[in-house]
């Protein structure tokens, strides 16, 4: 069984027992994580049901593991034939959850 939800405007397509990274959360860790943007589920026996958008009564849940950052990026604006530029960097953060159960009602 497989669902696709939606979460920080992008889709994830999610098993129970699986990990995903998503953008940041602003929760603590190993709190419960429970998502009602279910577009699509697909049972055991490929019954397939698509939401318009959601689905009703069918949520994942999960638990929110740790807070990660990737790498940071280098931006620079130069200006011309004046020696002038700006720096800048940037990491990202993101939330890796893992999913325990996906509940049907």
């Amino acid at each position: 069984m497989f669902a696709v939800i939606e979460q920080g405007g992008k889709q994830h397509r999610v098993e129970v027992g699986s990990m995903i990274i998503v953008d940041r959360i602003p929760t603590e860790q190993k709190k419960k994580f429970s998502n009602k943007n279910v577009l699509l589920i697909v049972d055991d026996k490929n019954d397939i049901k698509v939401g318009t958008p959601y689905l009703e009564d069918v949520e994942v849940v999960g638990e929110v593991i740790e807070e990660i950052k990737d790498k940071k990026i280098n931006i620079l604006r130069f200006r011309r034939r004046k020696h002038s530029m700006r720096r800048q960097g940037h990491r990202q953060r993101f939330t890796k959850i893992k999913i325990n159960e996906i509940k049907q009602g």
